[in-house]
C-alpha cells in the first residue's frame, strides 16, 4: 500500500504495479469464489475473475432471467453454476452481489452457511452500514470486506476487455483471519480494478448514495431536463436542444475532462465559452449547494436507506419502477436522443 497526494491530501492506495495479478492469484490460489447474484455487478465481476484465472462459481435462483444469462455466459449448471445455498457452502469467499433488497431477503438463508474463516464480500456498503435496518449482521469469525468499482458492472467488463481498469474503493469491516487485507486487494485486482483506494463501509455507501442521486444520475438528469425544456420553450428544435444539452457534453466535452481534467477541457474551448463558463459556474454551484446538503443529510440519517428498503420490498415495486423508467424513455428529450444517436457516423 502506498500513499498518494490528492490535492494536498495523502490517501492510501494500492496500484497494480505493487500488487500485480500474479500476486493476487497466489493469495487466492486455494480459495473458491462464489458470486451470489447475477444482476448488475455479478456478470462483470465474475467474468473478469474467470478470465483472470481465479476459481469462480456462481449462485443464482432458478428459474430466472439472471440464471439464463449466467448459462449464456458460459457458467455450467452443476459444475460452475449452482443454487445460492450450494454456492455459499462450496465457497471460501462469498461475493454478496444481490440487490440491497434481495440481500435482506436472502440473508437468513446464507448466514448459517458462513462458517469460520470464510470471507463475506460486498461491492456496496448498504447492508452493513444500515445493519440495524437490514438485519445483515455477520458472524464474528469471518472476514467482511468490500471492493466497490466506481461504475456499473457493464463498464467494469467493457474496460477489462479493452485492457483498462475501473477504479475501485476497498474497505475492511471485520478481519477475523488476519488475511482480510490481502484477500480484499487480491479480489479488487482480480475483478479488474485500475487502482484501489481505501475507505470504510459507511463512507462508501454515503458517497455512493450521494453520487447516484447527485451528479452521476439524479442531478445530471434534472439539469438536462431543465436546459432542454428551456430551449424548447424558446423555440429551439428537439435536435438542437438535445445536441446542445446532451450530445455535445457526452461525445465532445466529457472525453476531454476524462483525459486531462475540467481546466484542460475549458482550455480547449473557445474564449467565449470559457468566459461564460467561468462567469456562471459559481451561480450554479451556489444554487445546488443547499440541495446537496439536504441530500447528504438524508443519506447520513438513514432516510434514503429506509425509503429504498420500503420501496424495493413492495410486491409491485418492479411494475412501478418500469412505469417510471418508461416515462423517461418516452420523453421527448430521450426520443430525440435516440434519433441523434442513430445519425452518428458509426451508425450509418
Amino acid at each position: 500500500m502506498a500513499q498518494m497526494n490528492f490535492g494536498g491530501v495523502e490517501e492510501n492506495v494500492v496500484t497494480r504495479e505493487e500488487f500485480p495479478l500474479s500476486k493476487a492469484l497466489e493469495v487466492l490460489k486455494d480459495e473458491t469464489i462464489a458470486i451470489i447474484g447475477y444482476g448488475v455487478q455479478g456478470p462483470g465481476q465474475s467474468l473478469n475473475l474467470r478470465d483472470n484465472g481465479f476459481n469462480v462459481i456462481v449462485g443464482q435462483r432458478s428459474p430466472s432471467a439472471s440464471y439464463d444469462k449466467a448459462v449464456a455466459d458460459g457458467w455450467v449448471p452443476g459444475e460452475t453454476l449452482f443454487s445460492i445455498e450450494e454456492a455459499v457452502e462450496k465457497a471460501t469467499i462469498v461475493q454478496y452481489l444481490l440487490s440491497d433488497a434481495a440481500q435482506i431477503a436472502v440473508w437468513p438463508t446464507i448466514k448459517p452457511l458462513l462458517t469460520k474463516g470464510k470471507a463475506l464480500y460486498f461491492s456496496h456498503g448498504f447492508g452493513i452500514t444500515y445493519k440495524e435496518r437490514t438485519g445483515i449482521i455477520p458472524p464474528d469469525d469471518i472476514d467482511v470486506i468490500l471492493a466497490a468499482p466506481k461504475g456499473s458492472g457493464t463498464s467494469l467488463r467493457r474496460m477489462f476487455l479493452e485492457g483498462r481498469g475501473l477504479n475501485s474503493s476497498y474497505a475492511i469491516f471485520q478481519d477475523a483471519t488476519g488475511r482480510a487485507f490481502d484477500r480484499v486487494v487480491a479480489m479488487g485486482v482480480g475483478i479488474g480494478s485500475g487502482y484501489l483506494f481505501e475507505t470504510d463501509f459507511k463512507k462508501e455507501v454515503y458517497s455512493d448514495l450521494t453520487g447516484e442521486r447527485g451528479t452521476l444520475m439524479g442531478c445530471i438528469q434534472g439539469i438536462f431536463e431543465a436546459q432542454y425544456n428551456e430551449l424548447r420553450k424558446r423555440g429551439h428544435s428537439p435536435s438542437e436542444a438535445f445536441n446542445e444539452t446532451v450530445e455535445e457534453l457526452t461525445q465532445s466535452l466529457m472525453p476531454l475532462v476524462a483525459e486531462n481534467g475540467m481546466d484542460w477541457m475549458y482550455a480547449n474551448c473557445s474564449t467565449t465559452a470559457q468566459r461564460g463558463a467561468l462567469d456562471w459556474k459559481n451561480k450554479f454551484r451556489d444554487a445546488v449547494a443547499p440541495v446537496f446538503k439536504d441530500l447528504y443529510d438524508s443519506v447520513a440519517s438513514g432516510e434514503e436507506a429506509q425509503r429504498s428498503i420500503d420501496s424495493n420490498s413492495q410486491p409491485d415495486y418492479r411494475e412501478k419502477l418500469d412505469k417510471e423508467l418508461a416515462e423517461l424513455h418516452e420523453s421527448e428529450m430521450w426520443q430525440a436522443g435516440r434519433v441523434v444517436r442513430g445519425l452518428r457516423p458509426e451508425n450509418n
